[in-house]
């Protein structure tokens, strides 16, 4: 493998040109009038525009992205995560074109995709999932009937929802009354598809996810766990390994569950197994992500492991560099997405950033999207960077954290900057007793 196409933007780009450059490997950037003077651009061995700034013209055009692939003769297309990445026609095609997917099959792709199929998989494959509807509801007043059977409160979900997006959480039957419509609607605007399902929703409840890792001969492993509870609007903030809720028996059955349940559909490639945990460390299936994850660096900076390289390695058709049991965990990491958003709305603030000062510090890694007099534009995901920062223990992540904050500066726009502050400084996060509903339970000052 030679060249490689990044079918993204930001920081995933950057962060898998990179990669490409230790190994060796040119890299063509693709990008929108709106990101041509992005650090992920300049990086690149060479840099294609696609189209205009809104996501149709540019970075989901399949077709021309695939156009540029064949013009520049590349080898594979990375297509990181979000956009295309989860797209079963784009992978196909790609691989169609005679040209390598770095990711998992199409067929897998589309089989986790669909939330309802997905969870009829878990359940054969004897993987434990939410108490909800058996498959999409098919009425306001079936949804009512499964709603009244399973207890309120329940999730209503869009099947082909991910990312926060297409669920809702209703306390009463006036509630999920007053939403099903809606819901339905813009199931269909944003996936193509207006099926929902409805689970039953666990109080006091745990995100934690399981990265697991195979490739094409059949090997397949996990690289423990990340609790990604920190979260706004259904969507992650913070998120750490080990978890501090987790007990070593926990960790153990729940990471193996992981790695039987992407045994169950043949994976391939780097992909996570996403859990909801209740207060007794009880676990369910949530969803399955066919891709490298934002929070993949939690993994990297908990393992010393390079997780872009083994996508690649992968696709090349080798085996997985190591074993199970030569994969150990060497530091505890927690992750910062840091965002051009209102620190108390969490809505997005737009807009030139006209000074960016993060300090260089002892196990902090910064994976950054943009520099000073760069302009965070309405187009996309607000994400500026992801701070990563380890230590040999949790308290010192911590303390190291609480250092990196109180230094760190974004002048320009509003961040969420002081929302670390505040939360590095609350006795509940500090202890690990933290669980999904943290910040909205929290009133977080500008």
């Amino acid at each position: 493998m030679k060249r490689v196409l990044i079918a993204n933007r930001g920081e995933i780009a950057l962060r898998i040109i990179q990669t490409c450059k230790r190994m060796g490997i040119e890299t063509i950037a693709v990008y929108s009038e709106a990101d041509q003077d992005l650090p992920f651009v300049k990086e690149a061995t060479k840099a294609v525009c696609i189209g205009e700034a809104p996501v149709q013209k540019s970075y989901l055009r399949a077709d021309e992205i695939i156009r540029v692939a064949k013009e520049e003769q590349v080898d594979a297309i990375h297509p990181g995560y979000g956009f295309l990445s989860e797209n079963t026609a784009f992978a196909k095609a790609v691989m169609d074109e005679g040209i390598g997917f770095i990711g998992p099959s199409p067929e897998v792709i589309q089989l986790m995709g669909d939330k309802v199929t997905a969870r009829d998989v878990m359940k054969q494959a004897q993987v434990p999932v939410v108490p909800g509807s058996e498959g999409s509801v098919e009425s306001l007043e079936e949804a009512c009937r499964i709603a009244r059977e399973i207890g309120y409160p329940v999730m209503l979900k869009a099947s082909g929802g991910g990312g926060g997006i297409g669920m809702h959480r209703c306390e009463g039957e006036d509630e999920l009354k007053k939403i099903y419509a809606s819901t339905k609607g813009r199931a269909k605007a944003y996936f193509g598809n207006d099926e929902l399902f409805i689970e039953k929703f666990i109080t006091n409840s745990r995100h934690i996810e399981v990265q697991v890792f195979g490739d094409k001969h059949g090997n397949l492993v996990h690289m423990f766990e990340r609790d990604c509870s920190v979260q706004r609007r259904n969507q992650k903030v913070i998120e750490e390994s080990p978890s501090p809720f987790l007990s070593e028996k926990g960790r153990a059955v729940m990471c193996q569950t992981a790695v039987d349940a992407a045994k169950a559909v043949g994976y391939y490639n780097a992909g996570t197994i996403e859990f909801i945990v209740d207060e007794q460390e009880n676990y369910y299936f949530l969803e399955m992500n066919t891709r490298l994850q934002v929070e993949h660096p939690v993994t990297e900076e908990l393992t010393r492991l390079d997780l872009v390289k083994w996508q690649i390695l992968v696709e090349r058709g080798e085996k997985l560099p190591l074993v199970q049991e030569e994969i150990t965990q060497v530091s505890h990491a927690i992750e910062y997405r840091v965002y051009a958003e209102d620190p108390t709305t969490f809505l997005p603030s737009p807009g030139i950033i006209t000074s960016l000062e993060f300090p260089e510090q002892e196990g902090v890694r910064a994976d950054l999207g943009y520099l000073s007099n760069q302009k965070v534009t309405p187009f996309y995901d607000p994400m500026i960077a992801k701070v990563i920062i380890s230590g040999k223990t949790r308290e010192e992540s911590i303390e190291r954290s609480k250092g990196f904050f109180n230094r760190a500066s974004i002048e320009g726009i509003k961040t969420n900057l002081s929302l670390f502050q505040q939360v590095l400084q609350d006795e509940a996060f500090v202890k690990g007793e933290y669980e999904t509903s943290y910040l909205s339970k929290r009133s977080i000052k500008n």
